[in-house]
């Protein structure tokens, strides 16, 4: 027996061994627009949600290739479940920023899921001993699973400048809309939650300005060297593996399809042998191999950095944000072209490849993912221009 946490190896291998069962509830997901709760045990039983729960609490302190990785394994099964839990990594990491006591609280479960935001659509008014929130967040990923939510409110105060702070709150004292009717990513759940006059007590309140920088002002949050990085690096590590997953299983779905499968209205017998099919196969294969080299120099750069405690340019912060969205472009273009290869029969919803085109589509109209957005903060950065947002 031993209490050292698993490898990279044995982590793609649970995340590999979990494929057959998320895709035979990924159809029940979409439909029902949450992750099967076997799903989620099962991945549960395999440690993923310990992947960035601090060591002290049981939990595994992986780096980014290895989120990466895993996103990707799962997302070959069903780009949802690989969602909800590269969103699960995120909340939990900046939970690792609090104070022990806190983390302990949090943390007693070590395979606690925290789902969360960063969007500040709250307010937080002071009372004693911390704030009182009201609001509401939307695209809350994994909310029905969750026990706890990391959430942005910007505390008001007389005579101070308004502040954004980044808290923890128990699900429970939080209601959920269900209003998750959309046309891609309906397995995530990614509702709205609001908060009606709850408090939350100051130990559990950062300000995010710190938190983006992956620092609380000392040595409360955990020491890992995964810790040692900033937030929007880390989290841009942790969500790109889920789009290369899903343009490797729009591939495999291809793949699987077209042998004995002619061209209606052709003399093709087999679109195997079709010329344009070989070039389509060739062009989707080479973007997600082009897709795969933007996430390991992404998660190569977060890791690297953290292990040796180096500073942050601000071109590497903002690349960091680029390569995720040349990522998703890739990934998303790569899996079009399959798409649009897979003929009328592909429009059935037991084919996986419509899923998925609808999946990616959905994932890269995510305002942090978007390849347009982030293409053009880097371009800005390479002019010589000041980043025109804090999320870098």
């Amino acid at each position: 027996m031993t209490n050292d946490p698993p490898t990279r190896t044995e982590l793609l291998r649970r995340a590999c061994e979990l494929v057959p069962l998320i895709q035979k509830f990924a159809g029940w997901s979409e439909e029902n627009r949450r992750v099967h709760d076997d799903v989620i045990d099962a991945m549960t039983d395999a440690g993923l949600f310990r992947m960035r729960t601090p060591a002290r609490f049981g939990g595994y302190e992986c780096d980014t290739r290895t989120l990466a990785d895993v996103a990707t394994e799962l997302a070959r099964g069903d780009g949802s479940a690989a969602w909800v839990a590269s969103v699960y990594w995120i909340p939990t990491w900046i939970a690792s920023l609090f104070p022990p006591d806190v983390q302990a609280e949090v943390f007693a479960n070590p395979d606690a899921r925290i789902c969360g935001t960063l969007s500040p659509t709250a307010m937080a008014a002071p009372a004693p001993g911390g704030v009182v929130v009201n609001g509401k967040w939307g695209f809350i990923t994994g909310a029905r699973h969750s026990q706890w939510q990391e959430i942005i409110a910007v505390r008001m105060e007389p005579d101070r400048e308004p502040e954004p702070i980044v808290a923890l709150v128990p699900m429970s004292e939080l209601r959920i809309v269900d209003d998750w009717q959309t046309s891609g990513l309906r397995g995530t759940g990614s509702v709205s939650t609001i908060a009606q006059d709850v408090f939350v007590p100051q130990e559990r309140i950062l300000p995010l300005g710190a938190a983006m920088q992956g620092r609380t002002g000392g040595a409360a949050g955990a020491e890992g060297a995964i810790y040692r990085a900033p937030l929007l690096p880390v989290a841009s590590a942790s969500s790109a593996g889920t789009a290369l997953g899903m343009a490797k299983a729009a591939a495999a779905t291809f793949l699987e399809r077209i042998e004995g499968r002619g061209i209606t209205y052709t003399d093709y017998a087999s679109q195997q042998a079709a010329p344009l099919t070989h070039l389509q196969v060739a062009d989707a294969a080479m973007k997600i191999d082009e897709a795969e080299f933007h996430v390991h120099r992404l998660t190569s750069t977060v890791d690297l950095k953290a292990a040796g405690a180096h500073a942050w340019t601000l071109e590497e912060r903002v690349r960091a944000r680029a390569d995720m969205g040349a990522a998703v472009r890739l990934a998303r273009d790569a899996v079009d072209v399959l798409a649009e290869a897979s003929g009328g029969s592909s429009i059935f919803a037991e084919v996986p490849i419509q899923r998925i085109r609808r999946d990616i589509q959905a994932l890269s109209l995510h305002a942090l993912m978007h390849p347009d957005t982030n293409a053009e903060l880097y371009g800005r950065i390479l002019c010589g221009q000041q980043p025109n947002t804090q999320y870098v």
